[in-house]
């Protein structure tokens, strides 16, 4: 029997974790590349805002990096210190606002891969995040920022992905949809559909996300606002070091290699 429910998918840590984390290693090679061809300093310490369950931040900690992040969902940073706590690392995610914080020791890199920027609905909030950053950020560090732009130029534009992930006896199907835009608020509204299997249980979680949008040139115009934050280089979403991406009026996806001056 299929049991469904209207939920917050950041309130699932286990299937969020599985969902985003099958496919890491991308990710991780990426971004200690970077860390080894921008960053100006060693790479020690590091830091993600909007961790979520901290995919990434294990991996690194596990490759002897000393990291940390913040979320705004209790849950989420419970599986992430959890996690590093089994693993013999120090609880050191913790609840926070992305656009209202500060640490204690400053870091050499931050990153932030998959949109979590876009969570941020107002320009003000935007601008405060990329300066949180900076400020978090020792001179010479990194901050690797993902997300998807709106094409202003006339592309056809991917609208919706599917995937599928597993672990052991659990398998989640993962389908996500833009159900729109609103121009004049600058609001996209994504649908996201999660099944999950087990041998005993079918649950079928859905679930709404509002993300900002920007276009190349509106997200050129806020990084213009963090002067302390240089782009040294740009991306795509295939994060292959050695094929950066000219980013223009027709670009989906982008990471952002901000480098602290």
């Amino acid at each position: 029997m299929t049991e469904r429910v209207q939920g917050d998918l950041y309130d699932y840590p286990v299937y969020y974790d599985l969902i985003f984390g099958s496919d890491w290693k991308a990710e991780y090679d990426f971004l200690t590349g970077c860390f080894e061809k921008f960053a100006k300093k060693k790479v020690k310490r590091i830091f993600e805002p909007a961790c979520g369950t901290g995919r990434l931040l294990i991996k690194l900690a596990q490759a002897g990096f000393e990291v940390s992040g913040n979320d705004l969902n209790e849950r989420a940073v419970k599986f992430c210190n959890d996690r590093l706590e089994r693993n013999d690392f120090a609880r050191s995610a913790f609840v926070g606002d992305m656009a209202n914080f500060k640490l204690k020791k400053k870091v050499d890199a931050s990153f932030n891969m998959i949109n979590s920027f876009r969570h941020l609905p107002t320009e003000k909030l935007a601008v405060a995040h990329l300066q949180c950053m900076a400020d978090a950020t020792n001179k010479g560090g990194l901050y690797v920022l993902g997300l998807h732009l709106i094409p202003t130029a006339s592309v056809d534009r991917i609208e919706d992905e599917a995937w599928t992930a597993a672990r052991g006896n659990l398998r989640v199907n993962t389908y996500m949809w833009s159900k729109g835009i609103d121009e004049k608020k600058r609001i996209e509204y994504l649908g996201l559909k999660i099944d999950v299997w087990t041998p005993t249980r079918h649950l079928e979680i859905e679930d709404e996300m509002l993300y900002r949008t920007y276009s190349a040139r509106q997200m050129a115009g806020y990084l213009k606002k963090v002067p302390e934050f240089e782009i040294v280089e740009t991306f795509d979403f295939a994060y292959e070091l050695d094929e950066p991406v000219k980013v223009d009026s027709r670009t989906e996806d982008v990471v952002f290699i901000l480098r602290k001056k």
